[in-house]
């Protein structure tokens, strides 16, 4: 059940470390619907299956040959698909853990790649400056484009060039709004109303879809040279985001201040990469980090 009023309290306890890869880990995502599983994808060039219970990895998914910065989890599990340096879409069968097809096309490394709803359509945004979905290719970024949502009728894309672009598929509009500064991260609500922009300049900031209006501006943490994916708590009532010192922020979604501790405690050695909460369960969250490691946070008893 989802808040009444205001965030639930950030759940601060460490579950489990994921600490397999060798060297950073630039992704972690959970597994769709009740979601035991996470896979992670690091500099090592694999992609890992884990238990997220119980801290053990499942599987290892070895075929990238450089390292791995975006994968994308189908509605189903049964398959994902995963991008980095190759500058090649690997879709994977999770099952018999081989690759189904590799989309090429990109003339660089691969930052961001998710798919549709359905997974029937999977979209790649590359530091070659263009967005690619199925047979249609996206121009207008004039520089890398480091990340991507899919909704049912549109596709948002944010670059460093420092702008978010929201491209309406059914009525071949785009809408651009620009941010000043590269964008990282950018994740819509539920209801694709407003989106959460994160950007090198030490701010996450709500923005109103449709008006590219600015509605709360987050900040405190640091954040001005590596992506660090923000994202939102439980609920859509908070904002998480790691930062470059390895500490992971929280704030409210409606008044913007940061949510205690504060400032909140070294949660990894290096900068936090991506941060991703649970899709149903309040009380977990996962990120991951250069420091090599992914970890599990859980609510306290007395938290939940």
């Amino acid at each position: 059940m989802a808040p009444s009023r205001g965030p639930q309290p950030i759940p601060r306890d460490l579950h489990v470390v994921l600490n397999n890869h060798k060297g950073p880990v630039n992704v972690a995502r959970y597994a769709k619907g009740s979601a035991k599983y996470i896979l992670t994808g690091g500099q090592d060039r694999t992609v890992r299956l884990w238990n997220a219970n119980l801290g053990t990895e499942i599987k290892t998914f070895a075929g990238h040959g450089y390292e791995v910065l975006s994968v994308t989890v189908a509605h189903d599990n049964a398959k994902f698909a995963s991008s980095g340096g190759d500058r090649s879409v690997f879709v994977w069968d999770v099952a018999t853990g081989q690759t189904i097809r590799r989309l090429s096309g990109h003339l660089g490394k691969i930052h961001a790649v998710e798919f549709n709803e359905d997974a029937s359509v999977v979209a790649s945004g590359s530091y070659d400056s263009t967005t690619r979905q199925s047979i249609q290719t996206l121009e207008e970024a004039r520089d890398a484009v480091q990340t991507l949502y899919v909704g049912s009728t549109y596709l948002i894309s944010g670059s460093v060039d420092g702008h978010v672009r929201t491209y309406d598929l059914r009525k071949g509009e785009l809408r651009s709004d620009f941010i000043g500064n590269p964008v990282t991260a950018v994740i819509p609500t539920q209801d694709s109303t407003t989106y959460l922009a994160t950007s090198l300049d030490n701010h996450v900031r709500l923005m109103d879809m449709a008006t590219g209006k600015m509605l709360n501006d987050f900040t405190g943490h640091a954040n001005e040279s590596y992506r660090c994916r923000a994202c939102f708590s439980y609920g859509e009532a908070g904002v998480l985001c790691g930062d470059e010192k390895g500490l992971i922020w929280a704030w409210d979604l409606l008044d913007g201040k940061v949510m205690p501790p504060n400032p909140p405690p070294k949660a990894h050695h290096k900068v936090i990469t991506w941060t991703e909460h649970h899709p149903i369960d309040a009380g977990e969250f996962i990120t991951c980090s250069a420091d090599g490691t992914a970890k599990v946070w859980k609510a306290s008893t007395d938290q939940d």
